[in-house]
């Protein structure tokens, strides 16, 4: 239809009203009316479509929704794109030449934004392959802090102090990846000291009644509780017990303090390094 305005010449008498005649009219603008319908066909069943697979990962506990989150909005603007084509090419332009002028755009963007794409490709790894999900508690990059949300272009933590970092999902990918909640459990450690006239037998049974009687302790498996160095001022106790990981931190102060204290009340001695004192001569 564009083709027989844009291929008009003028012979004779002739003009343009001569071509945009009553019947041509009619039939450009139900045209332009069906090129409407059908982007706004286009854009519902996009949010439809998108709204469909995000449901997905929404419904089942299992699923990652970050996952389904993006695969819902790579949907979306597919649709998008081949409607937008579609219209074209019923207007009779030819969509072939746009394709290939988007494609070299695209690449010149891209030799343009390599770092900005080495983020988003990152990001699609992440998303795919799944090393931490929003929620958990990670060490990225050498900052560690609880996934507050993962796009294309970074991933956002939340310390300890709740202080936001962004850290950009190339340095994400590329480095190593250390997850303290994708396990259930984990396995806190201590290393308590006592003095070599101590009773081992009293001070370890103090010990080990003290954290099993915590609710947290697990004992299976079963907890290590032996002496594990001979130091130059006392005898250490290396301690291995099993815990909930969602519980870990907060267990592993509170068995810290508590079995100094068990063994105060205990009468075990808790070593010091001795220190000369130097006096002067009056």
């Amino acid at each position: 239809m564009f083709e027989q305005i844009l291929s008009y010449k003028i012979y004779g008498d002739s003009t343009l009203a001569d071509v945009l005649t009553f019947d041509f009219l009619i039939s450009f603008g139900g045209s332009i009316l069906g090129a409407v319908l059908m982007l706004l066909f286009g854009w519902l069943l996009s949010r439809w479509a998108s709204s469909r697979v995000r449901a997905i990962g929404q419904r089942f506990e299992a699923l990652d929704d970050t996952l389904f989150n993006f695969m819902g909005n790579l949907l979306r603007y597919a649709i998008l794109a081949f409607t937008v084509l579609f219209v074209l090419d019923t207007f009779g332009i030819q969509t072939t030449s746009i394709v290939a002028l988007i494609g070299a755009a695209g690449l010149a963007i891209g030799l343009a934004l390599q770092g900005t794409l080495s983020n988003v490709a990152s990001g699609v790894m992440i998303v795919f392959f799944r090393p931490f999900k929003i929620g958990d508690f990670v060490e990225i990059a050498g900052v560690s802090g609880t996934v507050k949300d993962i796009t294309l272009n970074f991933t956002v933590l939340a310390d300890v102090s709740n202080v936001q970092i962004i850290v950009p999902n190339a340095q994400t990918w590329g480095n190593i990846i250390t997850n303290y909640s994708i396990n259930n459990i984990r396995r806190a450690e201590w290393i308590f000291s006592v003095a070599y006239d101590a009773n081992l037998k009293d001070a370890e049974d103090t010990i080990r009644k003290f954290i099993m009687a915590d609710s947290r302790s697990m004992s299976d498996p079963e907890p290590f509780i032996q002496v594990n160095n001979l130091g130059d001022f006392s005898v250490d106790f290396l301690v291995r017990v099993w815990v909930p990981s969602s519980q870990y931190f907060q267990y592993q102060a509170d068995m810290k303090r508590g079995v100094k204290e068990a063994l105060d009340a205990a009468g075990v001695e808790i070593p010091f390094p001795p220190r000369a004192m130097i006096g002067t001569a009056g």
